[in-house]
């Protein structure tokens, strides 16, 4: 199949390093592929907005801005989740017509009280819609499997078994959709085949491989980057105040970004425009040179 990327961030802040270093290897790994008929991959942007009490107003907007302004631009139409709800609102309905999910009302306080891993309580209840989540029955627990970055000779990348084994929430108790299910979703929906991104979806990788497997669909082939951690040990991002990246001088942090990923840029890079930054940045990518960490201290 032709290689189909995307980088999928959500509006709850401006893009910061992190978040660069996670788009220009998704960016760079689907331009890099070049197919039989001499065809670069096709990438795409989706903007996760399905969750406004924490997104910021105008966010959504300048991540694409900042997204240009460092010379990484898409080729389609951006997506919006927000623009998906009924199209989710389907996929939940089959779910339950297959008798693969139920609803659910324990409480973050309930679960944590257990250990922090679902033990499945309400599984047989048969609890009422009103005031409660839906969970997916999870018959699958994928925790392990292959991982472009992060493999080490022929092992599989392993996640926390019990972990993966719970069933997990698709549909939030207050109403809006969960990350998993429309993340699935929109990966089918697209036609994505590869998902490069950072360190810290591992766990909703396996997840998303239980959704994929309940579905009968295929997933993509997926691919993990380190992520960028202060020297407290706090990983950049919008949570954390992580200060946004700077649209008019892109270059030093597409250098330091490239650097990351160790992909070697010769210093006199710094001097040239983006274009041919990315350019160079697409013709030498080598993904065997990113590093097999889960994180880097970049200060």
């Amino acid at each position: 199949m032709p290689y189909r990327g995307r980088f999928a961030p959500s509006p709850s802040g401006l893009l910061h390093f992190g978040s660069l270093i996670s788009a220009l290897a998704s960016f760079l790994d689907t331009k890099a592929h070049i197919d039989a008929n001499n065809n670069q991959g096709t990438w795409l942007i989706r903007i996760e907005d399905i969750d406004p009490p924490r997104e910021q107003p105008g966010a959504s907007a300048a991540i694409l801005t900042s997204l240009e302004a460092f010379g990484l631009h898409w080729d389609e139409e951006v997506l919006y989740q927000s623009q998906q709800t009924e199209l989710y609102r389907h996929l939940l309905d089959d779910l339950q017509q297959n008798n693969l999910s139920y609803y659910c009302q324990c409480s973050r306080a309930d679960v944590k009280a257990l250990g922090g891993i679902y033990q499945g309580h309400c599984r047989s209840l048969d609890k009422p819609q009103s005031n409660s989540a839906i969970r997916l029955i999870n018959r699958f627990g994928h925790y392990q499997f292959n991982d472009l970055i992060q493999n080490e000779t022929l092992n599989k990348t392993q996640c926390d078994k019990a972990l993966a084994e719970e069933d997990f929430i698709i549909h939030r108790k207050d109403g809006l959709f969960a990350y998993q299910l429309a993340v699935v979703h929109d990966d089918i929906f697209q036609g994505i085949t590869h998902v490069i991104r950072g360190c810290d979806l591992l766990e909703p990788t396996a997840r998303q491989l239980s959704l994929f497997s309940s579905l009968n669909k295929s997933p993509p082939i997926y691919g993990h980057v380190p992520l960028a951690v202060t020297s407290n040990g706090y990983k950049l991002s919008k949570q954390n105040k992580a200060p946004a990246i700077d649209n008019d001088q892109p270059q030093p942090a597409l250098i330091a970004a490239l650097e990351f990923l160790g992909q070697q840029p010769p210093p006199a890079l710094l001097q040239e425009n983006v274009i041919d930054i990315i350019k160079w940045a697409t013709d030498n990518w080598l993904r065997g040179n990113v590093p097999k960490l889960k994180e880097i201290n970049i200060e």
